[in-house]
């Protein structure tokens, strides 16, 4: 039978007009961003992503028998790889949790085999960069531009009990518009809900090749203490402790295993489903999430001095992967550019040197 799956072609992306100048703003604001974050924590931190609340080791399994489809990269045949995960806050500053806002899941997967993009010298690593929220805030680098660029000039002069002022508001708000069946990705973004990290769903939000076609990638709790999280809707209280988002990841997985299953959302119609909007959610019942590999995270101590350090001075990039995996899209290049130079500026501006892992027994216990 036939799939109607878009076949990838260099040609399904198409730049913006000055799409270089565009990027270079971008990173001259998020240069700016880590002036200014450098100042008030004393180093350098991640312009995205900054607050950590996991840092776990375990193995990523590719499903046996998967269709044609399916098949594809890394995912081509059956096998068992060591990964690197990163769990965090979104935003580009350490805060408390009660400014509740997106999150992100960010995993490494080590000695991959194929072809490398070009300009990754770094080693054989594919990265996953996900966020929860199926569709990334703005369409494009130039929308992402005005944004953090507003960021930038506004954030500071708000400290940081009005951010959870905000936030509490927001997230209300949503809660409210999402009972009568709707919602707001930018109130999202400042009022995502309390759920357990370890109960989320993440996503790439922006498309990526799949081999000879595009999709979109997920990452889906499926373990059933996991599961259980969820359906309770049991929510994090972030009031009291200002890493509550950690505390409550560290002690899940000083107890329980963690499952995940990776999902791919394959392109059916370049027009319904664009690679170069990332804030237009591609249509479920059009082209289902079908899973193609399962994440095992072990019971582990998640969050140790000796393990932040090291990861802290990985790069979680979208710029480090297999041609086969290529990010797509306006703001998938602008990333391309982006988390190389301000990993470059992190690192150096913290005195870290990094290479990328071989094994998951370089990371301290």
């Amino acid at each position: 039978m036939k799939n109607n799956y878009v076949p990838y072609n260099p040609s399904v992306e198409v730049p913006i007009e000055d799409e270089q100048h565009v990027i270079d703003e971008i990173i001259a604001s998020m240069t700016r961003l880590n002036g200014r974050t450098r100042e008030k924590f004393g180093h350098n931190v991640r312009v995205s992503h900054a607050k950590s609340h996991g840092l776990a080791v375990g193995e990523l399994t590719v499903m046996d028998s998967l269709p044609e489809h399916l098949a594809q990269g890394l995912f081509a045949e059956p096998a068992t790889y060591p990964i690197i995960v990163r769990l965090a806050n979104v935003p580009g500053e350490i805060i408390p949790d009660a400014v509740n806002t997106q999150r992100g899941f960010s995993f490494k997967i080590l000695n991959v085999n194929g072809q490398m993009i070009a300009g990754y010298e770094g080693g054989h690593t594919q990265d996953f960069v996900l966020d929860t929220g199926k569709s990334f805030p703005t369409p494009d680098a130039k929308a992402f531009l005005m944004q953090h660029k507003m960021v930038i000039e506004h954030a500071p002069q708000f400290p940081t009990i009005v951010k959870e002022v905000v936030s509490t508001v927001a997230r209300v708000t949503n809660e409210a518009l999402n009972v009568v069946g709707a919602d707001s990705a930018k109130l999202d973004f400042f009022g995502d809900s309390r759920i357990h990290p370890l109960a989320e769903a993440y996503y790439s939000q922006a498309p990526l090749r799949y081999g000879k076609y595009i999709a979109k990638l997920a990452v889906v709790p499926v373990s059933a203490t996991q599961i259980t999280l969820a359906k309770a809707g049991e929510k994090v209280d972030s009031y009291g402790d200002v890493n509550a988002l950690r505390t409550a990841t560290v002690n899940y997985l000083r107890e329980n295993d963690a499952e995940f299953e990776i999902r791919i959302q394959l392109c059916t119609d370049l027009e319904k489903m664009p690679v170069e909007d990332a804030n237009k959610e591609w249509d479920e019942e059009e082209s289902p999430y079908l899973p193609v590999a399962r994440i095992r995270l072990p019971k582990q101590e998640a969050y140790s001095e000796a393990r932040q350090q090291y990861i802290e001075a990985l790069s979680f990039s979208v710029a480090h992967c297999l041609e086969d995996h290529r990010p797509l899209g306006s703001i998938m290049r602008a990333r391309l550019q982006a988390y190389p130079e301000m990993a470059r500026v992190r690192r150096q501006g913290n005195g870290q040197q990094s290479t990328e892992p071989t094994s998951v027994e370089q990371v301290p216990a």
